[in-house]
């Protein structure tokens, strides 16, 4: 469900000094375009998509990924809702972590369900497979090396569907025990917890599919800021949790257009897409 968008706005500092950034990782002369990589605290944190857009979607944890950004300043804020985007200061404190760019906010209500590689409802080796078939080199499918949360999926047309996917900067199992119960306990008598992130679009369509079903596939990734024990608690025990994300308009796989129908898209009923038969 959507709660609120918010008008794209300048948010940042420059990007040497922020916390959080993405880049394109250096090359060696003549060796071409290197990996798009997000990157925390100096450290590349997770690979992303490959920017040709005929690669498969892809957030992958690196071995340096291991900080959270939480914020203590506002952390009892984010204990309830926010009515909208820029209450209690929220926007403003977070947009301080990121390189300075244009950021569309969303709040969002999500109702999470934690995904382990490998196994049922893996993104990976099911949607992904049926579009873009193995790895021609593994033999397999992606492998993004963390659990991870579906959230929301929707038709965009006839031939491209958009799956979110809301990604922790470290592994549900690094959580405090104590701190997801509490969080449990408290959505189980109605309370509705914030968790903040900044989010990418990538839209990806091969250009020659070892698949079955071809089509183009919107991929709305939400890096973790603040929320990891939030997120767990809410997938446990299948309560809803408010979302703000800061979709950063200049580093995704997508037109600006295509990041305008957001609002549009994210309000439409959920849908799972139902595969073609080979």
């Amino acid at each position: 469900m959507v709660i609120e968008f918010g008008a794209s706005r300048r948010l940042g500092i420059p990007a040497p000094e922020a916390r959080l950034r993405f880049e394109v990782e250096t090359q060696e002369a003549g060796g071409g375009t290197g990996r798009r990589l997000l990157v925390v605290d100096g450290e590349p944190a997770f690979e992303l998509s490959f920017w040709c857009g005929t690669c498969p979607l892809l957030f992958r944890r690196l071995v340096t990924a291991q900080e959270k950004l939480s914020l203590e300043s506002v952390r009892e804020r984010l204990t309830g809702a926010l009515a909208d985007p820029d209450e209690g200061g929220v926007l403003d404190a977070f947009g301080a972590l990121l390189p300075e760019g244009e950021y569309l906010p969303m709040l969002l209500r999500v109702e999470p369900r934690l995904v382990v590689p490998g196994k049922e409802g893996d993104y990976f080796g099911g949607e992904q497979v049926d579009t873009w078939g193995v790895d021609q080199f593994w033999g397999l499918p992606e492998y993004p090396h963390t659990p991870y949360y579906r959230t929301f999926e929707t038709e965009v047309d006839a031939s491209a569907h958009l799956y979110e996917f809301v990604v922790p900067m470290v592994p549900p199992t690094w959580n405090e025990r104590g701190r997801v119960e509490e969080y449990a306990e408290l959505m189980g008598r109605g309370g509705v917890p914030t968790a903040v992130a900044v989010s990418t679009l990538d839209v990806c369509e091969p250009a020659a599919g070892f698949g079955h079903d071809h089509y183009r596939h919107w991929g709305l990734t939400h890096f973790l800021l603040d929320g990891h024990h939030k997120l767990e608690a809410a997938a446990a025990v299948g309560r809803p949790v408010q979302l703000l994300s800061l979709l950063a308009l200049g580093e995704g796989l997508a037109r600006p257009e295509d990041c305008a129908r957001l609002p549009t898209l994210r309000a439409r009923p959920r849908s799972a897409r139902a595969t073609m038969t080979a």
